[in-house]
C-alpha cells in the first residue's frame, strides 16, 4: 500500500508542475492587456527582466516534473557474436565425440536428445569439446571460450555505436557456471581500459533467465546516474559446464548448450532518444526457489565419481508453467487492455470464489496478442516452447524467431532472446511503436520478462553487424520432430 501511495503521490506532483504554467500564462496575458504603447515604453525594462523571470520558472518546473518521475532508458544497440565456420559442428561429429568419451548406455541418451533437440548441424561447439577425449577439458578452455565469445560481441557493438569505451559507467556480466578471478566483468575493464570510476556487476548461477536480470540492474543503476552508459554482456561458458560422468539426468545438458554471447548497450541520456532503437517500458521478475521442487528443478551438484554436473528434474516444464502463471499475473495489469483484464478477473471470481470448476474446465489465459507484436521466448529447448506456444496460444509466426534460434545456433544460454529479436530484425518485422515481450526461464527456479518499445522501423538493409543478415534469406525452415543419427 505505501507503495502506491507513493506512485499516486508522485503523480499528482507531476500534474501540479504541467498544469502550473498553462494556469499562470493567462493572468499574464491579462496584465498585459491592461498596458497601452506608453507603459509599454516606460516599463520595457521590466518586461524583459520578468520574460527571465518566466524562463528561469519554466526552466524549473521541468527540473521539478523529471525529478519525481523515472528516468526513462533507452536500448541503443546491441550485438550477437557469430562464431567462426571452424566452430561449428554437426550433430553426427558430436555424435562421434560422444561416441568415443562416453558408455554406450549414456551414448544412446544423448544421441535420443540430439535426435529430437530441434538443432540444425550449424550450431557451434567450443575447442575444448571439438578435441574430446584426446584433451581433458581445462579451466584455460573456458578462459579462451568466454573471451572470444564475449569480446566478439562487445568489439561489434562499440563499431556499431560509435561509443568510446571510457564513456561506459556501470559493466554487467551475467554468466552461469564459469567464474574467474578476476571476474569477467573486470577482464573487460582491462581490455577496453574503462576508467577508475565504472561501476561492475558480475552475475553468476542464476541461470538461462540472467540476461533479463542483468536488464534489470542496468535499468535501476542508470536512475541513479546523471548521465551515462550501461553494458550489458550475456553469455555462458560451454566447456565449463560439459559433464562427463554417467549421470542420466547430468549428461542432456551435454547436447543442450551451444557457444554465444550477446552485447547490449544502454542509455539513460535523453540525447540518445533519436538513435536509440527501443525504449524500456516494463521489468517484471518471479522468483519460486521458496518451494523445494522448483528450486530442485534445475540443480549443479556432484555425482557419486565427483564429477560436477547440472541435473535437469522431470517435472521442469511443470514448474516453468507455473512460475509463467506467476509471472503472467503480475504483467497482465501493465500490459493488457481493460477488456482482458476483466475477462481475466471474471474467470477468477467464477473458480476461485463461486468453485464452478465444471463450468470452466481451465482459467482464461489472457490474449496477449493484443499487447504484444512481437514475443521472444528463450530458446531452451523444443518441449518449452511447445509449451509456451500451447499456453500463450501463440501462431506459428510469433514462434518463428525462437524455433529458428534453436535450430540455427541452438540453446545459447541467456544470450537467445538476443538472437531472437536479431532475427525479427534481419526480417524487416520491427515497425515503430511495436511492442515486445521478452521471456526468460532459469535456474531457482526463476520466469523474468522484459518489454520493450520500438523507437523506430529497422530497415534490415541498414543493419551492421547481425547474425543473420548474410543468411536470413534460408528462413524459416521446417524442423522435423526426430532428425535421425547413425551412431
Amino acid at each position: 500500500m505505501k507503495e502506491n501511495s507513493s506512485f499516486f503521490c508522485v503523480k499528482n506532483i507531476k500534474l501540479v508542475y504541467l498544469y502550473a504554467i498553462p494556469l499562470i500564462l493567462p493572468f499574464i496575458a491579462i496584465y498585459l492587456l491592461t498596458l497601452n504603447v506608453e507603459d509599454l515604453n516606460n516599463q520595457i525594462i521590466t518586461l524583459k527582466s520578468l520574460s527571465i523571470l518566466l524562463i528561469v520558472l519554466f526552466a524549473a518546473v521541468l527540473l521539478l516534473y523529471f525529478k519525481h518521475g523515472p528516468r526513462s532508458v533507452y536500448l541503443v544497440d546491441f550485438s550477437c557474436y557469430k562464431p567462426d565456420p571452424s566452430d561449428m559442428m554437426s550433430k553426427k561429429e558430436l555424435l562421434d565425440i560422444i561416441t568415443s568419451t562416453f558408455d554406450k548406455e549414456s551414448v544412446d541418451l544423448q544421441k535420443k536428445v540430439l535426435e529430437r533437440c530441434g538443432y540444425s548441424d550449424m550450431t557451434y561447439i567450443p575447442e575444448g569439446i571439438r578435441m574430446l577425449p584426446d584433451k581433458l577439458l581445462t579451466f584455460n578452455n573456458s578462459r579462451k571460450e568466454i573471451e572470444k565469445v564475449m569480446f566478439g560481441a562487445i568489439d561489434d557493438l562499440l563499431w556499431k555505436t560509435r561509443v568510446k569505451a571510457d564513456e561506459i559507467g556501470i559493466v554487467i556480466v551475467n554468466i552461469g557456471v564459469h567464474n574467474p578471478t578476476p571476474s569477467l566483468s573486470s577482464m573487460i575493464v582491462n581490455r577496453y581500459k574503462l576508467g577508475v570510476n565504472v561501476l561492475t556487476y558480475n552475475i553468476s548461477g542464476m541461470g538461462c533467465s540472467a540476461g533479463l536480470i542483468s536488464i534489470d540492474l542496468a535499468n535501476r543503476l542508470l536512475q541513479t546516474q546523471v548521465s551515462g552508459y550501461a553494458l550489458v554482456v550475456s553469455t555462458e561458458s560451454i566447456n565449463a559446464g560439459y559433464y562427463l560422468g554417467k549421470d542420466r539426468s547430468k549428461l542432456i545438458t551435454n547436447c543442450l548448450f551451444r557457444m554465444g554471447a550477446a552485447a547490449i548497450l544502454l542509455s539513460n541520456r535523453f540525447s540518445d532518444y533519436r538513435r536509440s532503437k527501443y525504449k524500456l517500458k516494463h521489468v517484471v521478475r518471479t522468483h519460486k526457489g521458496a518451494d523445494d521442487r522448483a528450486f530442485k528443478s534445475v540443480y549443479q551438484e556432484q555425482d557419486e565419481d565427483e564429477n560436477i554436473g547440472i541435473s535437469l528434474s522431470k517435472s521442469l516444464t511443470v514448474v516453468a508453467g507455473e512460475t509463467l502463471k506467476c509471472n503472467i499475473t503480475t504483467l497482465g495489469p501493465l500490459v493488457l487492455p481493460m477488456s482482458e483484464q476483466l475477462l481475466f478477473f471474471a474467470s477468477f471470481i467464477v473458480r476461485k470464489i463461486f468453485k464452478m470448476n465444471n463450468i470452466l474446465k481451465r482459467p482464461y489465459i489472457p490474449d496477449f496478442k493484443l499487447a504484444f507484436e512481437h514475443f521472444f521466448i528463450h530458446a531452451g529447448g523444443r518441449a518449452v516452447l511447445d509449451e509456451m506456444e500451447k499456453n500463450l496460444e501463440l501462431t506459428q509466426w510469433h514462434m518463428e524467431p525462437s524455433r529458428m534460434t534453436l535450430y540455427r545456433f541452438g540453446n545459447t544460454s541467456s544470450s537467445s532472446l538476443w538472437y531472437e529479436l536479431a532475427y525479427s530484425e534481419a526480417k524487416g518485422r520491427i515497425k515503430k511503436g511495436d511492442r515486445a515481450w521478452q521471456i526468460g526461464f532459469g535456474s531457482g527456479f526463476k520466469c523474468n520478462s522484459v518489454v520493450w518499445h520500438a523507437l523506430k522501423t529497422i530497415n534490415p538493409k541498414d543493419l551492421e553487424k547481425n547474425p543473420w543478415t548474410d543468411e536470413i534469406q534460408d528462413f524459416p525452415v521446417h524442423v522435423p520432430a526426430v532428425m535421425p543419427l547413425s551412431s
